[in-house]
């Protein structure tokens, strides 16, 4: 089963350490992207920095917003199944602080937004 089939939480890097080898959502600001393109880093909403490891070197140029999907390494950085860029370019940016609260609460109250979905059948 591949990372884009199951459920996924969203997460911020405070998170990270807490869901090692499981599969996870990651919103952020990207910060600098490794002269390999094989890597780059992310900045959270609270201002942490998390690295996000690829498959294959990237294609495209890279800044802005981005959401990465992929399983958290036992080193804590993300291996990216997919990502996709955020595009701002029409006057209204993105609150990653705001979004980052959203997250938060997301976890604190479980009982009201459960990710595990119920088999069918």
């Amino acid at each position: 089963m591949s990372v884009l089939d199951v459920p996924r939480p969203r997460i911020n890097c405070s998170m990270l350490s807490q869901h090692i080898n499981r599969a996870v959502c990651f919103l952020g600001r990207v910060e600098k992207v490794h002269p390999t393109g094989k890597s780059f880093t992310v900045v959270d909403g609270e201002g942490k920095t998390a690295t996000v490891e690829l498959n294959e070197p990237l294609e495209e140029e890279l800044s802005g917003i981005v959401e990465v999907v992929g399983m958290v390494s036992n080193k804590g950085a993300i291996m990216a199944a997919t990502y996709n860029l955020l595009r701002e370019d029409k006057g209204a940016s993105f609150d990653l602080e705001l979004y980052n609260e959203a997250v938060t609460v997301i976890h604190d109250f479980p009982q009201h937004y459960p990710f595990q979905v119920a088999a069918s059948g």
